[in-house]
């Protein structure tokens, strides 16, 4: 996962910020990719030691995860990985769709030249990625979605954005893990969005994303609601 999405409250003048900052990377990353399940306890002492690292910086990095909300503190006994189901991922689900139309709406708008360039490169680094290199994939994946949003001029939406997109591919690792996930053509899905950009198009391009957010949406809710 990208490091320039690390919380902007990391104090760089201190001394251990490059440890909370690397210590930051590392447990965001285990926990997105289910290194860590929903609802384990982070203990301190085996977190140091599997990422070779201080006590402090640990317990700061947990604490700014806190804020992201892939942690949650538990009253005098310590830290957990957040807590995934059913609920919470329709909740996801919403603000993103509603959070994701207003930003690419505003994008379309306000399209540039070089804006285009930039989601055109996004997305041939994403189709030459190896598919087999999950995290790799999901690296440029993220990029060609928020490029599309690059063009809103709205930091903060873009960055609840980018929060929802972290939240939401917790669940989408669990999808990977079915044999009819990879049933859609997901390829083609990018393609049609990436089409309706350069054409300008912003009801068209809308549609297209939405459609292939909830298409992820109702697969997810299916599994978690153990039906698939």
């Amino acid at each position: 996962m990208k490091t320039e999405d690390i919380s902007t409250n990391i104090d760089t003048s201190r001394p251990d910020s490059s440890a909370t900052h690397r210590a930051y990377i590392e447990l965001r990353r285990m926990i997105l990719i289910g290194k860590y399940m929903p609802g384990e306890k982070l203990k301190i002492e085996a977190l140091r030691k599997a990422l070779n690292t201080g006590a402090s910086p640990i317990r700061e990095a947990l604490s700014l995860l806190t804020s992201d909300q892939l942690v949650e503190r538990l009253d005098q006994r310590g830290f957990r990985a957040a807590e995934a189901g059913r609920e919470n991922f329709e909740e996801i689900l919403k603000l993103r769709c509603t959070l994701e139309d207003m930003a690419l709406r505003e994008s379309i708008a306000n399209a540039t030249e070089s804006w285009e360039e930039n989601i055109v490169l996004c997305h041939h680094r994403m189709v030459r990625s190896p598919r087999d290199d999950i995290e790799a994939f999901e690296e440029r994946h993220k990029s060609f979605h928020m490029a599309l949003l690059a063009g809103c001029n709205s930091p903060i939406m873009l960055r609840y954005c980018s929060q929802l997109y972290d939240l939401n591919v917790r669940y989408r690792y669990l999808a990977l893990r079915s044999k009819n996930y990879l049933k859609r053509d997901i390829p083609k899905e990018h393609l049609d969005i990436l089409d309706a950009a350069i054409a300008r198009n912003p009801d068209l391009v809308s549609e297209r994303l939405l459609s292939h957010y909830r298409q992820t949406g109702a697969f997810l809710t299916g599994l978690l609601a153990g039906t698939l």
